[in-house]
């Protein structure tokens, strides 16, 4: 029997982009849920698991830089869209299956590198379904289309969550890997191999050039996005607020997950939970949209902000209540009775928060729209998703080191006070209109610029005297590292888009930003410095002082190249986008 090809209809195109989410929604899932559950209950702790789950999040908080490569490297035999996702799902469903044979906790580090390359590829393959949805979408069915979608990871991340946990028992923890992978690989089966897609006008590359050509895309994106961003001041309130916890973020995830466990709940309990958070959630993000359209989209969304914050205090209340402060191992002598009560207020409250998180999630999503250029705005669409998903990296991270540090009551009373910061950037998240015509850029986009500079210079050189006193900081340095590593990341980020600005008002200073930038990012390696001195054979100590000074270096040259950057006129930011693009373009980036 011949498969249909689904692009060929309109109810085969949203089944097609229903299934295609899915794909994406299941390694979350099955990492964040499923995995994390197993290795708390083989003993793993709340630090680990947090890195753990936070790092699969990066791949899609910098999915951004895989789409020029997307566009520029393309197949018209399989299709300029469709290989990649062909390519990319195959890629997904062997990478899974090559974690089979390894032994957890023992070689968790290995099984968290494999699984990070598994979400960087599921990363890749959501830029390519994004695109074909751009190029194959009608528009009269974009809106139903990205609520299928969205709905369609929220049940791939059920599959890969709940399913698995459901399965477990049953099959084993390892034979759930030949499930996942199976699920993935059946959408490829059934969806992509007969899609057949509509022939597209390929650009033009000179023989020879297709990496400089997407090095050019990048360049273009950076300045394109940079001028987006800082062009007015709702523009750089949103990139406040996305980089910022949207509300309270613990119970959806990892820290939630860890508590289920140690207050004995069985895996088929944990997927229950999981399965019922789902569909709450998935249920309010229409509600909540809907709200938004009626009773204005900033007060509803701080309200639902704010309504986050609650189920988590009650809960902080109650394990503070009951003496619940500290994890607890599974297997630790004397381990004290689980009262019944904090099994029943994990479960109303984590309910609870997944009604608020779901009003607050569609109502975001689409005051971000209401605030993106339409000449860019896939580009600051998917820019802001990113760093949305940065932000729950982050927080998953800094959750799981403050949970062994501080214990759960103390982690959830700071959850849900930092949940509520970024409200204070929600009364300037409004368009800019003149004579009652949007505008996407005013005369203060320089002024903007040269602030962002000055603020990530102080951060960059407030490691300096970090570098010397940390240790006075006790268990919080982990906490504050966190902080530091987003600091380098947005400098560098912030240096890479400088460059492609200012590369012909100030080519020296756009070659220096452009040399400094990677420094920045290998700020990250600190974590990795006696692992790093065991490969060459070097002293443990001396390697660690020799990196610590080389640390400090790069920390202050990125600080002084930002002070550099403080002041510049910044005038190229005055610049317009001429080319214009649907509105509607926007709904497609996830």
């Amino acid at each position: 029997m011949r498969l249909p090809n689904l692009l060929a209809t309109r109810r085969g195109r949203l089944a097609a982009f229903f299934a295609l989410y899915m794909t994406e929604g299941i390694p979350l899932g099955f990492a964040a849920t499923a995995v994390a559950t197993q290795l708390r209950r083989q003993g793993i702790g709340p630090a680990e698991i947090g890195a753990f789950v936070g790092s699969f999040y990066l791949p899609w908080a910098f999915k951004w830089a895989f789409g020029p490569f997307v566009d520029v490297f393309a197949s018209e035999r399989f299709g300029r869209r469709r290989g990649w996702i062909l390519g990319t799902q195959l890629l997904l469903a062997l990478t899974l299956l090559s974690t089979v044979l390894l032994t957890l906790p023992q070689q968790l580090g290995l099984f968290t590198v494999i699984l990070l390359v598994h979400n960087t590829f599921g990363a890749m393959q959501d830029v390519a379904i994004d695109a074909l949805a751009v190029n194959t979408l009608h528009e009269d069915e974009r809106g139903l289309a990205n609520g299928l979608m969205f709905a369609g990871a929220s049940i791939g991340q059920l599959i890969g969550g709940s399913g698995v946990l459901f399965m477990a028992p049953y099959t084993g923890f390892q034979a759930t890997f030949f499930f996942v992978a199976g699920c993935i690989l059946l959408v490829t089966l059934v969806v992509v191999l007969p899609m057949r897609e509509a022939p597209s006008a390929a650009r033009v590359v000179a023989a020879g050039s297709r990496l400089r050509a997407a090095a050019a895309e990048v360049r273009d994106f950076a300045v394109d996005s940079f001028r987006s961003f800082l062009g007015t001041r709702a523009a750089l309130a949103g990139l406040v607020f996305a980089i910022l916890p949207a509300g309270a973020m613990c119970l959806g995830l990892a820290l939630q997950t860890n508590l289920a466990v140690e207050l004995g709940m069985k895996d088929d309990e944990v997927a229950w939970l999981n399965a019922w958070s789902t569909i709450v959630n998935g249920a309010c993000c229409v509600l909540g949209g809907w709200m938004s359209d009626r009773y204005g989209r900033r007060r509803m969304l701080a309200v639902f902000v704010a309504l986050q914050s609650v189920p988590v205090l009650i809960l902080m209340n109650q394990l503070a209540q009951h003496g619940w402060v500290m994890p607890v191992d599974l297997d630790a002598p004397g381990r004290p009775a689980v009262p019944p009560v904090l099994v029943t207020a994990l479960w109303v409250t984590t309910l609870a928060y997944n009604m608020a998180n779901g009003l607050m999630y569609g109502t975001r999503s689409a005051i971000f729209m209401d605030i993106t250029n339409p000449a860019v705005a896939a580009t600051q669409f998917t820019a802001y998703m990113a760093m949305m998903n940065l932000a729950i990296s982050y927080s998953a991270t800094w959750q799981g080191i403050a949970a062994e540090a501080w214990g759960y009551p103390t982690t959830l009373l700071v959850d849900a006070v930092l949940g509520l910061v970024g409200l204070a950037a929600l009364p300037f998240i409004k368009p800019l209109r003149v004579d009652g015509e949007p505008r996407w850029t005013d005369a203060r986009a320089g002024r903007r610029a040269r602030g962002m500079a000055l603020l990530l210079a102080l951060a960059c050189l407030a490691w300096l005297p970090y570098g010397q006193w940390h240790a006075a900081l006790g268990k919080a340095q982990p906490i504050l590292g966190t902080l530091f590593t987003l600091v380098f990341v947005a400098s560098a980020l912030f240096l890479l888009a400088a460059a492609a600005v200012l590369r012909d008002a100030s080519p020296g200073l756009a070659r220096a930003a452009a040399w400094v930038a990677p420094l920045l990012f290998a700020m990250y390696l600190r974590y990795h410095v006696d692992t790093i001195a065991s490969w060459v054979g070097a002293d443990a100590a001396a390697f660690r002082g020799a990196a610590d000074a080389v640390l400090a270096v790069i920390a202050a040259a990125g600080g002084v190249l930002l002070l550099v950057l403080w002041r510049q006129s910044w005038a190229a930011l005055g610049a317009t986008v001429s080319r214009m693009e649907p509105q509607g373009a926007a709904a497609t980036a996830s």
